[in-house]
């Protein structure tokens, strides 16, 4: 049973793709999704693209959860990139910012795994649908390392690492 996508659908495959790899490679060069740095921004720009365009592809034919996180991916993304300048939060404000980003890059691999493992490999997908024992332990695990990779962001920010700077 062959995937048929749209050419948009093409296109959103692409870029949520190139995405979630600055959004690693950021992870992984600097210890965060930095809005400041040239990875930090690229993985805005293309996750906005990502969530814009994934309003266009329902094939449901109605709102999904998924259009649900790219929803909630829109509204973090400011409070991510400004919460180290909003007064508000005080001192708190750059363990907010990295947290909320690294907080988008969950939810933007949540439908990721998802699609994945239920389009993949095209004869026969390794999940028959979004509630599949695969995709559910899939899922589970990136929790897993959610929480451990903020855990060891913010412990970094609180030894004051000059990479914690926001």
């Amino acid at each position: 049973m062959p995937n048929h996508l749209s050419n948009l659908g093409i296109f959103h495959t692409v870029i949520s793709i190139l995405a979630l790899i600055f959004g690693v490679a950021a992870l992984i060069r600097e210890g965060k999704i930095d809005p400041r740095s040239g990875t930090g921004k690229w993985y805005i720009v293309l996750t906005i693209l990502t969530c814009l365009t994934s309003f266009g592809i329902m094939k449901t034919g109605h709102f999904t959860p998924a259009h649900g996180l790219s929803v909630l991916v829109l509204l973090l993304l400011p409070l991510g990139i400004y919460a180290g300048s909003i007064g508000f939060f005080g001192t708190a404000g750059p363990k907010i910012g990295v947290a909320t980003m690294s907080a988008t890059l969950f939810f933007s691999f949540i439908p990721a795994i998802t699609e994945t493992l239920t389009r993949l490999p095209i004869s026969h997908p390794i999940a028959g649908d979004p509630n599949a024992p695969a995709v559910k332990m899939s899922l589970l695990v990136l929790l897993v390392l959610f929480a451990v990779g903020l855990v060891l962001q913010l412990r970094r920010i609180g030894k004051g690492s000059p990479t914690a700077v926001n």
